[in-house]
């Protein structure tokens, strides 16, 4: 029997909130030089999407990513799972349909039994065995704080690829998992989530964006990227600025998970969602009666969140059906695209 371990006493932070926050992160990427010259990438550096993309010929192109963080449940499986199934959602965010992984490792040989690693590498094997593909191996270093990942690879054809640049004025906004992954894995870290909870919000992370790959091959759709560290605002903003539009959403209409709303008035909240908050500065307004408190729920960092879709309006219908018998049924329309007017990039009303 495998040695009882809290994988989350043994790292700083966890999931997509280790993210380097969107301030920090432009400042970086500022200056680093930006490839060009190449016709066949598609997209790189330069659009702050979810994965590389590279033309191979005329009906075929390669995604590439590669995503790990620390942990942020303390069940090695569990934790295998959820980064495994937030890697891959970058290909599905693409459009794209995953083909191969391998996995990205460090652990602490001298502080942890090795068979949680074990659990965390068959959770990983189990999450894409999920998807179709093979896990064929990685690389791994003796490190002080536990973390994996995948490498994933992906295939597309160019004309299914789907970046978060391509939102048209007129389009609804679907949101395909509820909101709160932060601030309830913050509450298990602190041990304030009970069973029930702490099943939800796994469940929530470990479930794989797969529906992406059909999302891409929908002419009606015309952008997706998935809702990680930056939270659901600072994904909107991206959206929003790679269009020149701007986007507006309803909270009323946001799904969130049970809970999320107490834990975020005790202050239950991840150090994430405050850096996020603070870095969008006046890009992101938020109008009405929105309790602060709450607002943090827009900025919390999620861990393998759910697809942010942009779809014309006379497809939404058949599109929440088909998302929904695929198992998503906390699907939404959230809000709305509109023709930028030089305002204010992402509105949040209640």
């Amino acid at each position: 029997m495998m040695e009882q371990v809290c994988l989350t006493q043994h790292s700083h932070g966890g999931g997509c909130g280790c993210k380097i926050d969107p301030a920090a992160l432009h400042e970086i990427l500022s200056n680093v030089p930006k490839l060009s010259g190449d016709n066949d990438l598609l997209v790189g550096i330069e659009s702050s999407d979810d994965a590389a993309v590279y033309r191979i010929n005329d009906s075929q192109c390669v995604i590439v990513t590669n995503d790990f963080f620390m942990p942020i449940v303390d069940d090695p499986y569990a934790f295998g799972r959820i980064a495994s199934a937030n890697a891959l959602s970058d290909v599905y965010a693409m459009g794209g349909q995953p083909i191969l992984a391998t996995s990205i490792v460090g652990f602490p040989v001298n502080k942890l039994p090795l068979d949680a690693m074990q659990e965390i590498m068959r959770g990983g094997v189990d999450v894409c065995k999920e998807a179709g593909i093979p896990l064929a191996g990685g690389h791994s270093i003796d490190n002080e704080e536990p973390l994996f990942g995948l490498c994933a690879v992906g295939v597309v054809h160019p004309e299914n690829i789907k970046t978060n640049a391509g939102a048209r004025p007129g389009d609804v906004l679907l949101l395909t998992k509820p909101l709160g992954i932060g601030i309830m894995t913050t509450a298990i870290k602190i041990k304030m989530l009970d069973d029930a909870g702490r099943a939800r919000v796994v469940d929530v992370m470990s479930r794989l964006n797969k529906p992406g790959a059909w999302l891409g091959q929908q002419k009606a759709v015309h952008a997706i990227t998935d809702i990680t560290g930056f939270g659901l605002a600072g994904h909107l903003l991206e959206m929003a600025e790679g269009a020149d539009v701007e986007i507006q959403v309803d909270t009323k209409r946001i799904p969130v998970m049970e809970g999320v709303h107490d834990l975020a008035r005790e202050g239950v909240v991840p150090g994430g969602a405050y850096r996020n908050l603070g870095a969008y500065g006046d890009s992101i307004a938020f109008e009405g009666d929105l309790d602060p408190d709450f607002e943090l729920i827009y900025t919390d960092p999620q861990t393998s969140g759910g697809l942010l879709v942009s779809v014309a309006p006379e497809a939404v219908d058949g599109i929440m059906e088909e998302l929904t018998g695929l198992g998503f049924g906390d699907i939404a329309v959230i809000g709305e695209v509109r023709e930028s007017h030089g305002a204010t990039p992402v509105v949040i009303r209640t």
